[in-house]
């Protein structure tokens, strides 16, 4: 094979930032910068890698996908412009390609399989992939009432890559389903009932799947908890661990307030081996997939499945010709409990696999930076498989709420036929054409709790969503009557299956237990 069309990952670089001072901290434009500088050093290059990237691309901050998480210390208007400029990107000529991302878990992923796909077709040489998040340091500051200067307006606007489409609809944003938060703990009891467990067995198991991933991160100095909680400590809810959503307490959510970055480099063989990357560097992608179930959760089929992550998993496989007895390591993406289970199951991945699912800790305890996490994961998984040749390792990577999915086989060993994965359309079709269960907008009479999540705030139990179903099969989203022993009672006993009544009043369905 011609080794100018031949793929390869040359360099990886992580920080995970403590600094207690916020003044005294650096800018998340600062850490991502860091960890594009660690990259080119790993692959022994250091500065000439750095000033041969032709493609700089920033995976979307926090800030610029959430409300939640804005910056009150200016805006970066070109994040890739402002990140070329302080490594050099390019040399004197400069990166000619500059992405910034839209939201999504997956994008890291995503973006790796393209840029490989384009070195096939040679029309890239060399490209930074990276990203970075000072949450925790933008929160220190705010509680200080500090003020920094994050603002960065190099000028120019990037190319722009992702889907820019909202994770919810109009109706679902009514009932205050608007978000991560709110999304994933209807997964979590769907998935209760999938199983046939109770609200304490199913809380166990939760625990118990969590405490291996934060196992693993006490042993990662990378890692921003590291107290190796047990099972009964992640699943108790107390002062330190409230419920966020139940059933999920906050030890079972991914930890946005952290400081890190992380950044990869991607080169053809051919340039590689002209700058002189000593081949012991090299990390082959054997497979590769991507695609999407159906965009809004009330379109699902069900509530504990995604039939993306198993088109996603049989076709990473298929193209890297190997199976799961094959893969060394695993990284699954652990923004919640409900994202790790359905992956597994997708896939045919028990979740007390021996091999562990996780080589960071995961995203509640290792850190979860935003879009940028997978960066990190695929970091350390080229550390993984560069310090035992020939081993796979598996990543996965999950954009939205259980809807676009990545996954990529990475090894030392050099794929024995080109890169060339499939289409996504030919089996994304396949998954359009299983369409979900006909949702109505305006639901009124008898109805059944199909799944359901309790959200807290600091005072306790808040508001209930309700995903429910009517006599003729129909599914709509509700919330429950303002009542606080009510949603007490959904928290301390199942009302799965619940049968009630629903209303349709100003907008808002309103489910009322029998």
């Amino acid at each position: 094979m011609d080794e100018s069309r031949i793929p390869i990952l040359v360099g990886c670089g992580q920080i995970t930032q403590r600094e207690a001072d916020p003044a005294a901290a650096q800018s998340p434009m600062d850490l991502t910068a860091s960890a594009a500088r660690l990259a080119a050093e790993n692959s022994g290059a250091g500065d000439a890698l750095l000033q041969a990237l032709d493609t700089v691309l920033v995976l979307r901050s926090f800030s610029d996908s959430s409300w939640r998480f804005a910056s009150p210390f200016g805006q970066q208007t070109n994040p890739p412009k402002s990140l070329a400029g302080r490594i050099g990107a390019g040399g004197a000529t400069g990166a000619r390609r500059l992405i910034y991302t839209y939201a999504g878990g997956n994008m890291v992923q995503w973006s790796i399989n393209r840029f490989f796909e384009m070195i096939t077709r040679g029309e890239m040489g060399a490209a930074l992939i990276a990203g970075g998040e000072a949450l925790a340091t933008q929160k220190a500051a705010q509680r200080a009432g500090l003020e920094l200067d994050w603002h960065e307006d190099p000028g120019g606007e990037p190319e722009m890559w992702g889907v820019d489409k909202r994770g919810w609809n109009e109706v679902e944003d009514r009932h205050r389903m608007a978000g991560a938060i709110f999304a994933y703990p209807l997964f979590e009891t769907a998935i209760r009932g999938h199983h046939g467990r109770s609200i304490e067995e199913h809380g166990a198991a939760m625990g118990a799947l969590f405490s291996r991933f934060a196992a693993v991160a006490a042993a990662n100095p990378l890692a921003d908890r590291r107290q190796g909680y047990s099972a009964a400590q992640i699943a108790t809810p107390g002062p330190d661990n409230p419920y966020i959503g139940f059933p999920y307490t906050k030890l079972m959510n991914a930890n946005a307030f952290i400081d890190q970055s992380a950044a990869l480099i991607l080169t053809s063989a051919a340039k590689a081996r002209a700058l002189g990357i000593a081949q012991d560097k090299w990390v082959y992608l054997h497979g590769c997939a991507d695609a999407y179930d159906h965009w809004y959760i009330s379109d699902r089929k069900n509530f504990h499945s995604s039939p993306a992550m198993h088109s996603v998993g049989e076709e990473a496989f298929a193209m890297a010709d190997t199976d799961l007895d094959q893969i060394g390591a695993f990284d699954i993406y652990s923004c919640f409990p409900s994202a790790v289970q359905i992956a597994c199951q997708e896939m045919g991945i028990a979740t007390d696999d021996p091999r562990g699912l996780t080589v960071t800790g995961g995203l509640p305890y290792f850190g979860g930076p935003g879009n940028n996490y997978v960066t990190h994961s695929i970091a350390e998984m080229m550390n993984r498989v560069r310090a035992k040749p020939g081993m796979k390792g598996l990543v996965t990577s999950n954009g939205n709420y259980v809807t676009k999915q990545s996954a990529g086989i990475y090894s030392t060993d050099a794929p024995d036929k080109p890169f060339a994965p499939k289409d996504p359309g030919i089996y994304q079709a396949v998954i359009n054409a299983n369409k979900g269960r006909r949702s109505v907008e305006a639901a009124q009479g008898a109805a059944e709790i199909e799944t359901y999540a309790v959200m807290h705030d600091r005072a306790g139990p808040s508001y209930a969503i309700v995903m429910g179903l009517l006599e003729d099969g129909r599914r709509f989203i509700a919330n429950t009557p303002d009542d606080g022993a009510l949603l007490a009672d959904m928290v301390g006993n199942d009302y799965l299956s619940a049968p009630g009544k629903v209303a349709h009043d100003e907008g808002l369905n309103i489910f009322t237990p029998d």
